[in-house]
């Protein structure tokens, strides 16, 4: 079971790519954005700078529907296997948040390709 009280009413949320085993982001849910992913089998974290319940798409239409939800041993942290829809997780419009790689020494290199320019999604 998850615990909630634990992490201050937040538990780390692993999304995944179901197929390919790609991990696509890191978030935060609360139990009612985790009893929302349970319901609507669709992602639902909880945004810390806004706030409230972030349902993952609302903004880009790339949602993530759900396949699997596993708990790890501690019961604060979930891991989501998905079914990525519209090709990217990343709101800087790469398929996972983790782009960049560091390389020999302390800089990081970009080694995914965009798949959409957030500037004509977000319109910023």
């Amino acid at each position: 079971m998850l615990n909630f009280d634990k992490a201050g009413g937040l538990v780390a949320a692993i999304a995944q790519d179901a197929d390919t085993g790609q991990v696509l982001m890191i978030a935060w849910m609360n139990e009612e954005a985790f009893r929302e992913t349970v319901r609507s089998k669709r992602a639902v974290y909880f945004s810390r700078s806004r706030n409230r319940l972030w349902r993952k798409g609302e903004e880009s239409g790339h949602v993530q529907e759900v396949r699997s939800i596993a708990v790890d041993c501690d019961g604060d942290a979930v891991l989501l296997k998905v079914k990525q829809i519209g090709g990217a997780a990343c709101h800087e419009g790469y398929a996972s948040c983790f782009f960049r790689e560091l390389t020999d020494g302390d800089l990081f290199r970009v080694v995914g390709e965009r798949v959409f320019d957030p500037k004509a999604v977000y319109g910023k």
